[in-house]
């Protein structure tokens, strides 16, 4: 190349899209559908924000107006506020907490070549896909029944009498009731992850001698560690709104035992029949939830990129 003459980068042409030989402006297609999930968010939204600043008691349609933050003021004065975004948060720590310690273990368990691996990993996903309903039925009348349950046979075989898991065990029960629906979840996506680990690099680990520990510590852990994260930011987003389970079980007892932030809406609004109330109480549940969803963002998305 002559000295004279300057080299330019090759640089690839921008390609815009073209529908017989036009440019075609894509932003009017998705218009109506950005419209209408804007309208979808928006207005449930702004209703909520209008009726936690208003006298609404369903009991009394006529008592109407402008309250201001009295609504606000009352549900801070409410102990059972407290009290439920405290077992709002252990809830869904100890859920996620079983779930990945459970979910991880069975994907690893499944992930091997035995007899009967077909139905084994029919049975252990099958749980997540019954109803939440149905799932507390399950656990409070055929297992933890103090009187016919599973749980009260076998603790009395064993000579430690039966439980009332419900009464001396609420939140433990919840627990376990919203985790055995959970762990299907993470051990599907975990187990789709480990079908992915490369098995060169598992035979090399124990040809270098990793074993048992060292090799799950070094090699799969953290293969596991990004589908880990999306199981978590998933699930956490489903655990803050568990409503079933409770209103099955417990119904939020005894006494404020198992109340969560959304059972604490329910409360005030269908059977206190103050919307006002639990308008407010909807504000608060929106500003904690982005609040978490904002660290657990940014969380997940520096282990996404690593």
């Amino acid at each position: 190349m002559d000295a004279g003459i300057a080299e330019t980068p090759l640089t690839p042409p921008k390609l815009t899209p073209h529908f017989g030989g036009r440019l075609m402006r894509t932003w009017p297609l998705l218009t109506p559908a950005i419209a209408i999930l804007f309208v979808w968010m928006i207005v449930p939204l702004v209703m909520t924000l209008w009726f936690s600043f208003q006298r609404y008691n369903l009991v009394d349609p006529s008592i109407t107006g402008y309250a201001g933050f009295k609504n606000y003021k009352f549900l801070f004065e409410d102990p059972a506020l407290l009290a439920s975004i405290i077992n709002e948060l252990v809830m869904v720590a100890s859920v996620l907490a079983a779930t990945i310690i459970f979910g991880t273990g069975f994907a690893i368990l499944l992930d091997q070549d035995f007899f009967g691996k077909g139905i084994a990993r029919l049975l252990v996903i099958a749980p997540f896909f019954v109803m939440p309903t149905v799932s507390a039925l399950i656990w409070k009348n055929l297992l933890m029944n103090p009187v016919s349950g599973v749980f009260a046979w076998v603790t009395t075989k064993l000579g430690f009498g039966a439980i009332d898991w419900f009464t001396n065990l609420p939140m433990t029960s919840i627990v376990l009731v919203v985790s055995w629906e959970w762990i299907p979840f993470a051990t599907l996506i975990l187990l789709t992850a480990m079908q992915s680990l490369d098995r060169d690099q598992i035979e090399a680990a124990r040809m270098d001698g990793a074993r048992g520990v060292q090799l799950f510590r070094f090699v799969i852990l953290p293969h596991l560690m990004r589908p880990i994260s999306i199981v978590v930011m998933i699930e956490t987003i489903f655990l803050l709104a568990i409503f079933a389970e409770i209103f099955v079980t417990t119904g939020g007892g005894p006494g404020t035992a198992t109340i969560t932030l959304t059972y604490l809406i329910f409360i005030r609004a269908l059977a206190d029949y103050d919307v006002g109330g639990a308008s407010a109480a909807g504000v608060l549940a929106i500003i904690l939830a982005n609040i978490v969803a904002f660290f657990l963002v940014r969380t997940i998305a520096k282990n996404v990129n690593v």
